[in-house]
C-alpha cells in the first residue's frame, strides 16, 4: 500500500474534500456545505485544515482551530472504504500536534449525541465526555 500523507490543504484538494464530505456527512445542515465551510476555514487559521492523501485521492480531512484559549477540531472525515483502519487517529494526532505546537492546553469538539460509534472512536483515543450543555445561534 502507498504511503499516507497529511498535508495542509491546497486549492486543487477542494472537489476531492468536497466529495468526500458529500459522503461521510450526509445530514449535515445547509450552513456546513462543503464549499462554504472549505471557503470560511481557508480565511482563518488555513494551517489547521489537514487533509489525508493515499495514493494521490484525498481519503480523510480534519479541521482545527485555536482561540487562545482552547482549540476544536471540526470535520473529521475518513472516506468509508479506509475507516478503522488507523487514518482516523492519524488525522487526530497530526492536529493535536499542530495545535500543541501553538501553546494550546485543552482542545474540544462536539459528537452530535446519537452518533454512538464516532462517540466510541473519540473515547478510544483518549476523549472524555463532558458535563456540558452546548449553545448555538444562527447568524446567518
Amino acid at each position: 500500500m502507498e504511503p499516507f500523507l497529511i498535508r495542509t490543504f491546497q486549492a486543487d484538494d477542494e472537489s476531492g474534500v468536497i466529495e468526500l464530505w458529500q459522503s461521510v456527512f450526509t445530514d449535515d445542515p445547509p450552513w456546513n456545505a462543503p464549499s462554504l465551510v472549505i471557503q470560511r476555514k481557508l480565511k482563518t487559521q488555513p494551517e489547521l485544515f489537514l487533509v489525508g492523501e493515499l495514493a494521490g485521492d484525498i481519503v480523510a480531512t480534519v479541521l482545527a482551530g485555536y482561540d487562545g484559549v482552547r482549540g476544536w477540531i471540526y470535520h473529521l472525515a475518513v472516506a468509508h472504504d479506509y475507516q478503522r483502519k488507523g487514518f482516523g487517529r492519524a488525522m487526530m494526532q497530526a492536529a493535536e500536534k499542530r495545535l500543541r505546537d501553538m501553546g494550546c492546553p485543552k482542545i474540544n469538539l462536539q459528537v452530535r449525541s446519537d452518533n454512538a460509534e464516532v462517540i466510541a472512536f473519540y473515547n478510544r483515543i483518549g476523549y472524555q465526555i463532558e458535563d456540558r450543555v452546548s449553545f448555538a445561534k444562527q447568524l446567518e
